[in-house]
């Protein structure tokens, strides 16, 4: 009889018929069930049916994946995969064209599955597909794109199982492919799936001439318009055609260098009004013509204080600083009008908080702005070689005033994960620098993308990774260095075990705790030296570290059942509902044979109650839990590993041990002395 482990107990269906339930036999060849299911339902030709999965993703079951079906998978009874690849290679090449359409819409549900493939692509039904599209013109697409796009769509699913290799693609194929990527009368829906198409070749590294495409730019710029957030930008392109793309940002963005190196001009009646713009639009004022001059130029500079600016009776003096110049008035600017709500949020909330710890929006928004700009590396020349660029770049029009928005609500979220003060300024926009260009280096395509990843991307996360990054630059996180630290560990709670008995060992002065909350008397317990007997007894108050044969009350370590902390204590269940919780912090008991009797502790302090309860689970042979435990053994697993690599030190340690040599043919090289010198 097989063992219950190899009985999986599922559901299967059949369309028109009641659901069976068996217990497959994982052990019994799978030929053998289908039999048995098909004569439950009384269907001749076994051969030609399969099982199959019932959810979305129609996996057919076979020996080599059938260990994956789990207790209450629902299984489908259907038909074989050769079957099944026969029918649909001889539906696609149907007259009728609903037939056609119909084969088209099945091979949906199996295109993706590696059986059926290997079934359908024996039969060439990839040719099949492949010549649809040779055969396609642009007046036919117009008619029956739907049918064209489900046969690259099924053809690229065919293709990514890796059983066909690219380099078997016809020349006509491939250009049929790029003359419709850029064809404006073309559907969109042809576009997209010419695209994804013309990407795959990409990856798979078979286009090596870019005399195919129509045109360098087109192509290249089409690939990145389908990069989204599902697919991070993994888009290996060639080396000339990523160089494009860097010259092509890098040209585009330098356009912003003259306003950069601009500085704002006082006397520019149109920057000023941008500037008074801002204050607007940030404050709702009583109307300005009817108030004097002097009261007006006090509430306009009332409201430039609140908006940041450091000289807020002239605050065109902030923009003299170039870099960032006048592209800081712009990102503001921009802001202001883009994202109205979110500009005034930022302001008075930090308007309303106190003046040390306010994040000021003008001052903020200029060192943002130099921030974008030498990340983006505005105004340098692109290099002869360089290839690094954002995808992000190409799918916004104006990108670094649209980082700036998110950027500058993102610094206020960290300004305020910091609970930073003006003299922290400094620290934040270090912080924010680092949050921005960690997220840039992981090339999103999108500004959401961008956005969703930056905002996780918190003061906390950035302490972790900055410790992670000390860690290894210290190769304390190398393997060699892990696995010593764990060789290292028994050692070391050894010597913290020892540690805990000799505490036990000098023992430890304890307030008694009555009912009335009197703290007035006290009692001391120490360990006996061969760590035998509890000794414990009443002493006064100036007593300094009593003998151990003044305590006269003793309990047998062999006698000891149990340690209980916290609520749990006979002493704390007691007084339940009348003890704080710094009292239950500090509360321990051990049981012992004796009636069931208890002894009970509170402890003096956290670290005597880490002492004790650590000292009497070596006592009882478990082990220590406290985290003073943890603390101590992380002390010491530190130094002991920086002193055994202090020898090492700029030595870089391999992640595994060098190859062992292989032993001599053999081992007759040791000297002979029995030979008589001459």
């Amino acid at each position: 009889m097989p063992q219950q482990k190899d009985i999986v107990k599922i559901a299967i269906q059949m369309p028109g018929a009641y659901p069976q339930l068996i217990q497959l036999d994982q052990k019994k060849p799978l030929s053998a069930v289908i039999k048995e299911v098909c004569d439950g339902w009384n269907l001749p030709g076994p051969e030609n049916h399969a099982l199959q999965y019932a959810d979305v993703v129609q996996t057919y079951i076979t020996e080599s994946n059938r260990l994956d079906i789990k207790n209450g998978c629902i299984l489908r009874l259907t038909k074989a995969p050769g079957r099944c690849a026969e029918d649909l290679f001889k539906g696609i090449q149907n007259l009728d064209s609903g037939v056609r359409c119909d084969s088209l819409k099945e091979l949906a549900g199996v295109s993706t599955d590696v059986t059926f493939a290997q079934e359908f692509i024996s039969r060439d039904g990839h040719l099949l597909l492949v010549k649809i599209v040779e055969d396609s013109n642009e007046l036919v697409l117009c008619v029956s794109a739907v049918h064209w796009c489900r046969a690259v769509k099924y053809f690229m699913e065919l293709m990514d199982h890796g059983i066909v290799s690219w380099e078997n693609l016809s020349s006509v194929f491939i250009k049929k492919i790029a003359s419709f990527v850029n064809t404006k009368s073309t559907d969109a829906s042809i576009q997209q799936v010419s695209l994804d198409i013309l990407e795959s070749m990409v990856l798979s590294s078979q286009i090596t001439s870019i005399s195919t495409f129509r045109s360098y730019d087109s192509v290249a710029t089409s690939l990145l318009s389908i990069c989204d957030m599902d697919k991070p930008s993994t888009l290996i392109f060639q080396d000339e055609m990523a160089h494009y793309l860097y010259v092509l940002q890098s040209v585009t963005l330098n356009h912003l260098e003259p306003r950069m190196k601009t500085p704002l001009d006082c006397y520019s009646q149109e920057q000023r009004d941008i500037l008074h713009g801002l204050r607007q639009a940030a404050f709702e004022t009583e109307s300005e013509n009817s108030l004097s001059n002097e009261r007006r130029r006090s509430l306009c500079a009332k409201e430039f204080k609140k908006l940041g600016f450091s000289n807020n009776s002239n605050p065109g003096q902030d923009l003299l600083r170039a870099p960032p110049g006048l592209l800081a008035l712009d990102t503001m600017s921009y802001f202001a009008m883009r994202y109205p709500d979110a500009y005034s949020r930022f302001v008075l909330e930090n308007s309303s908080r106190e003046d040390k710890h306010e994040c000021p929006f003008a001052r903020s928004s200029i060192e943002l702005t130099l921030i974008l700009c030498e990340i983006l590396r505005i105004g340098e020349p692109p290099s002869e070689t360089g290839s690094d660029y954002h995808p992000i770049f190409f799918s916004q029009d104006r990108l670094l005033e649209e980082l700036f928005c998110v950027c500058i609500q993102l610094l206020n979220k960290t300004w305020k994960e910091m609970r930073a003060t003006q003299e922290d300024f400094d620290k934040v926009m270090q912080v924010v620098r680092e949050q921005i260009t960690r997220t840039l280096s992981s090339k999103p395509t999108s500004l959401e993308f961008f956005k969703s990843k930056v905002n996780a991307l918190n003061y906390s996360e950035i302490l972790k990774l900055r410790q992670t990054e000390r860690l290894h630059q210290e190769e304390t996180l190398a393997p060699p260095v892990l696995e010593l630290k764990e060789r290292l560990k028994p050692e070391l709670l050894e010597l913290i075990r020892q540690q805990r008995l000799n505490r036990l060992c000098q023992g430890t002065m304890f307030r008694k705790i009555t009912q009335r909350r009197r703290q007035d008397k006290l009692w001391y317990c120490r360990l006996s030296p061969n760590h035998k007997m509890l000794h414990y007894g009443d002493v006064e108050e100036d007593t300094d570290n009593p003998p151990i044969e003044t305590l006269q009350m003793k309990i047998p370590v062999a006698d000891i059942k149990g340690l209980l902390t916290g609520k749990d204590c006979p002493h704390m269940k007691e007084n339940k509902g009348k003890q704080n919780k710094e009292v239950l912090d500090m509360a321990f008991s051990i049981t012992y044979d004796v009636e069931e009797s208890s002894l009970d502790f509170i402890a003096p302090s956290r670290t005597d109650f880490c002492l004790w309860t650590d000292g009497l689970n070596v006592l009882l042979g478990r082990e220590m839990s406290s985290e003073s435990m943890r603390s101590e053994l992380e002390i010491l697993l530190s130094m002991e590993i920086k002193l055994r690599l202090l020898d090492l030190e700029n030595v870089p340690i391999p992640d595994s041990a060098p190859v062992v040599p292989k032993p001599p043919s053999n081992f007759n090289f040791c000297y002979d002395f029995s030979h008589n010198e001459q």
